[in-house]
């Protein structure tokens, strides 16, 4: 039986990202976005590890867009499975917040379940945040901290 599948998209700036971007990074940035996948009534979503919450109950709040992106005839059992799988890539020491985050996993997971992308405005963000002045200033400091940390920094 085919299941709907959702990707869920959260601004953790609360509209600041939108307020701001122009004048501090010279381009407008809609948001700060945080993704999730809705399917077989949980939500599943990338922040200190591989998580699953009922649906709009994490601590990013609530979506500002909850987007279909199609149906899946992929059973809960093996979604899970493929889950475990993941967990080599998207663990708490993998996570990047411009390479490796939340967005990348919903990425992976929606490919997986229906074969298609989550938005482009969600996909491009960091390269938009890079092109800046702010953001080039910006990234090796980044790459730094994530590095130096390895990773257990997620913000959801």
């Amino acid at each position: 039986m085919a299941t709907k599948v959702y990707v869920y998209l959260y601004d953790l700036s609360n509209g600041m990202m939108a307020a701001m971007s122009p004048s501090m990074l010279g381009t407008y940035l809609p948001a700060l976005y945080h993704t999730s996948i809705v399917v077989h009534g949980k939500e599943y979503f990338f922040g200190g590890g591989i998580q699953k919450a009922t649906p709009e109950t994490t601590n990013a709040g609530r979506p500002i867009e909850r987007l279909e992106l199609g149906e899946t005839e992929i059973p809960e059992f093996m979604l899970e499975a493929y889950l475990e799988d993941l967990h080599n890539k998207f663990n708490v020491q993998s996570y990047h917040l411009l390479d490796n985050n939340c967005n990348h996993f919903s990425e992976e997971l929606a490919q997986f379940l229906v074969g298609k992308s989550i938005p482009d405005k969600v996909k491009n963000l960091p390269g938009q945040f890079l092109s800046t002045p702010l953001g080039m200033m910006m990234a090796p400091m980044i790459d730094s901290f994530f590095s130096s940390i390895g990773g257990d920094a997620a913000p959801v």
